[in-house]
């Protein structure tokens, strides 16, 4: 009997950092980057009223959500386009952009969805090599040739913690051909407090050959409702509403979204726990040698050469205190693990946990 077949598709899966260890009762999830505080109160009454409206489509274009984000940030709303997550806004930039063929450019260790997404569309991915885990313009634009249609760059990055300067930014803009779309992944932009630092929306909200991406998973908690947004020019931004899914944020998120980037005193209280709490973990990782990024997001990549023993002994042990890390293996990052900060409770049984093996 002959059946349909799907096409095969030559692209790595995203394997998330907790599927390994279903077994372990009540683990501390700290593989994902999530909020350690959580999202809004205000964002979480507005959820619960949705409930009573889930019988009904949501707004197609994110219209509510699009005006907020225009004042919050005082951007033009027609160039915003929301998405269930910055995953689809990924997936959609590479189906507007892309043949079969064309080149797209990450960084070394960049985030593993734009070139899970850049794969899918049939581009030929490009890597293009970090310096001390840090991107490098240099690098970048050795790679670029004629077939060069996207530069993907998450700043700071996933998972390495590290980011570009404003100058550096800015001199990868001015570099590239003016008919190479450069994304800036903002994901982990409201942790960092360096005067180096510039966010892209902040840098390039002025570009027409600029795409900036942001989250709702991060600094506002709603990681579960899969939420983001990108802005661009209205040409691009107009393209990508041609192609987008109907009804493609749901309601919840939408109304959740809105009361999250209004209440500005709760982002101000997640900013300020995330400061305290990275100094101090990243202390304590000085003092037992390993080796990681300065403290700048909600995140650390860990390398344990310099300890007594390796990432994957770490990672059990600390698996079996039920402290659960991100593995590096899919980054192809050697000898490392990626710790989350979690809230007051986690990240003490953390210092404890990881004092008591490297003792």
């Amino acid at each position: 009997m002959n059946l349909p077949k799907p096409i095969k598709f030559e692209v790595e899966r995203y394997i998330g950092g907790l599927s390994q260890f279903k077994k372990i009762e009540n683990p501390i999830k700290l593989s994902a980057n999530e909020s350690a505080l959580g999202p809004s109160p205000k964002a979480i009454e507005v959820f619960e009223k949705e409930k009573n409206r889930i019988s009904k489509y949501p707004e197609s274009e994110s219209n509510s959500m699009r005006e907020a984000l225009s004042q919050k940030f005082k951007i033009d709303s027609k160039r915003i386009i929301c998405g269930s997550g910055s995953d689809q806004i990924f997936d959609l930039t590479c189906r507007l952009f892309i043949n079969p063929g064309d080149e797209v450019i990450v960084t070394e260790f960049g985030f593993i969805m734009h070139k899970i997404y850049a794969s899918l569309h049939k581009a030929r991915v490009i890597f293009a090599k970090e310096k001390n885990f840090k991107a490098s313009v240099e690098e970048i634009l050795k790679k670029v040739s004629d077939k060069t249609k996207i530069v993907f760059i998450a700043n700071p990055n996933n998972p390495t913690g590290t980011f570009l300067s404003k100058s550096e930014m800015l001199d990868l803009r001015k570099k590239l051909r003016s008919n190479i779309l450069l994304v800036v992944d903002d994901a982990y932009f409201e942790f960092i407090n360096s005067d180096n630092f510039t966010s892209g929306l902040d840098l390039f909200k002025d570009f027409a050959n600029v795409l900036i991406t942001r989250t709702f998973s991060k600094i506002y908690g709603l990681a579960g409702l899969r939420l983001g947004w990108g802005y661009s020019s209205k040409e691009i931004i107009d393209s990508m509403y041609q192609i987008k899914p109907p009804f493609n944020v749901n309601r919840a998120a939408l109304a959740a979204g809105v009361e999250a980037i209004k209440d500005t005193e709760w982002t101000k209280k997640a900013i300020e726990y995330n400061t305290l709490w990275s100094e101090k973990i990243f202390s304590v990782l000085k003092k037992y040698n390993i080796k990681t990024n300065e403290p700048a997001v909600n995140f650390f990549l860990m390398n344990f050469d310099e300890t007594k023993i390796n990432s994957d002994d770490a990672f059990e042990k600390l698996a079996a205190d039920k402290l659960i890390l991100r593995k590096m293996t899919q980054y192809k990052i050697l000898n490392s693990l990626r710790l989350t900060i979690g809230n007051k409770e986690a990240n003490e049984h953390f210092i404890k946990s990881i004092g008591s093996i490297l003792k």
